[in-house]
């Protein structure tokens, strides 16, 4: 009992101090109308089925059309570049547009793996 004689309380605060020191404080901000800009998914034009690392040739399965001079994005577990489509062949045959199905064959620029997604970059 005796030493719970040497730790003292803190004073009680009277009601009247109290009442001072919760005071409310209203922050108001200006919230301007101008809408937040969403930005929109890329859209995936294709995955990687194949790549040729003697020639830097990846194959892709396109789900949207592709043209020459298109600026992709390839992204996978291991790779993730933008590239701008330079040239592109389907059967040993050089094209310059291929539509949704095609599977073409792409000049990379860095290696690429089976997977990867390939998407159309918006300018």
């Amino acid at each position: 009992m005796a030493l719970f004689g040497i730790f003292k309380s803190k004073p009680k605060e009277s009601k009247k101090t109290k009442a001072k020191t919760t005071k409310k404080v209203v922050i108001k901000k200006n919230v301007s109308s101008a809408k937040p800009v969403k930005k929109s998914k890329p859209k995936e034009i294709g995955r990687i089925t194949h790549y040729f690392g003697k020639v830097s040739v990846g194959i892709i399965k396109l789900k949207a059309p592709l043209e020459v001079g298109t600026k992709i994005h390839i992204k996978g577990a291991n790779d993730d570049f933008k590239q701008t489509v330079k040239s592109m062949q389907v059967n040993h045959q050089s094209i310059a547009k291929a539509k949704r199905g095609d599977e073409v064959g792409i000049k990379v620029s860095k290696k690429v793996h089976e997977n990867d997604k390939v998407y159309m970059v918006e300018q």
